[in-house]
């Protein structure tokens, strides 16, 4: 059977998805990931790179990958010690399995010439990331409803919410002004442990991400003050107010005054009352995702306090230039052996 190997410019389809017992699922498809040669990889083998930068998948996998001609440097079969040079351009060909979301749909709720807005529903991140591309916000609604191309601000991919988008560049470009300009304002509703005070709490703490483990921390001023050392992060201030409790969780309207990476939910955590089913900030027990080659999210949920099991076999899998995710093994298909090894 002739492969027929698949690019970021073949668009999603809406024969790719399958929907069981409330999951979408993408049907298995072979990929080519792209990425060049960036700076700083330069002077490293092709094995050195992808085993240090791309943990999803031990040093042996790559040293066979090349060998076999899966990973490739513009267009061509490279012996392993072979060293890579800036602007290079590199090819990781691979049959390739998307992690499952929740099958709910990605409802248009209201739809003009230059504006969409649509509900963004949990579980499904906002555009192709990591092992995401199909599942995606965008990927479905250019599949379902041929929308496209659409310029977007994010959601993270377990939050659920609107999203209002732009459909060319110029909108997008207002939309962009009004956010910097503080015309935009966001609010969140969060549940969270615990009993939230009653009163209006502002958190003025920096947010320091962490981009290669996933998850961010948080600084106070004061405290770096009379250490005389250097605040860390970027300076962020989130207002919460408690909405309602029951005594044992507490529902909080959550408005961010800026917009830093995980900035509300390390606020939370920050102030005593994380978000009830959020594991990354919940736990206190946090393996690194860059060590065991998955992303931040799944490695809290896997080596956390309260570690649910999972009824799909689990493997790793890495793209070129993107950060890792953990994807559901589909036993049925005969070609995973042989082209993605288990992780």
């Amino acid at each position: 059977m002739e492969i027929v190997w698949q690019t970021p410019a073949n668009p999603p389809e809406r024969h790719d998805y399958i929907f069981r017992n409330g999951i979408r699922y993408v049907r298995p498809y072979y990929f080519e990931f792209i990425c060049h040669v960036k700076n700083r990889w330069a002077g490293k083998t092709i094995v050195d790179m992808f085993a240090e930068e791309f943990k999803g998948r031990p040093r042996d996998y790559y040293v066979s990958a090349v060998k076999c001609g899966r990973i490739q440097v513009d267009g061509q079969k490279v012996h392993v010690s072979y060293i890579v040079q800036p602007s290079q351009k590199i090819s990781h060909f691979l049959h390739r399995h998307e992690p499952p979301v929740m099958a709910r749909d990605v409802a248009v709720l209201h739809e003009e010439a230059d504006v969409l807005t649509v509900c963004k529903p949990a579980s499904v991140p906002v555009h192709p990331c990591g092992q995401y591309r199909k599942n995606t916000v965008v990927g479905i609604l250019q599949a379902e409803h041929g929308l496209a191309p659409l310029f977007l601000h994010r959601l993270d991919r377990l939050v659920s919410g609107l999203l209002i988008l732009a459909r060319s560049a110029s909108k997008a470009d207002l939309f962009r002004q009004q956010i910097e300009s503080g015309m935009v304002q966001k609010q969140y509703i969060a549940k969270v442990i615990g009993i939230f005070p009653e009163d209006e709490q502002v958190v003025h703490a920096n947010v320091n991400y962490n981009a290669r483990e996933g998850r961010s921390t948080v600084e106070v001023g004061e405290v770096c003050k009379n250490s005389n050392t250097l605040l860390k992060g970027k300076a962020a201030c989130t207002k919460f107010t408690r909405i309602c409790t029951d005594g044992t969780h507490s529902v909080v309207l959550c408005k961010p005054i800026t917009g830093r990476t995980h900035q509300i939910r390390v606020h939370l955590q920050y102030a005593g009352h994380p978000i009830a089913n959020d594991m990354l900030y919940l736990s206190e027990f946090v393996s690194d995702r860059s060590t065991e080659g998955m992303s931040a999210d799944r490695a809290a949920a896997n080596f956390g306090p309260s570690r649910k099991s999972n009824s799909h076999r689990d493997c790793i899998d890495e793209s070129a230039g993107k950060s890792s995710e953990d994807f559901s093994f589909d036993p049925m298909c005969t070609n995973c052996p042989d082209l993605a090894p288990k992780g």
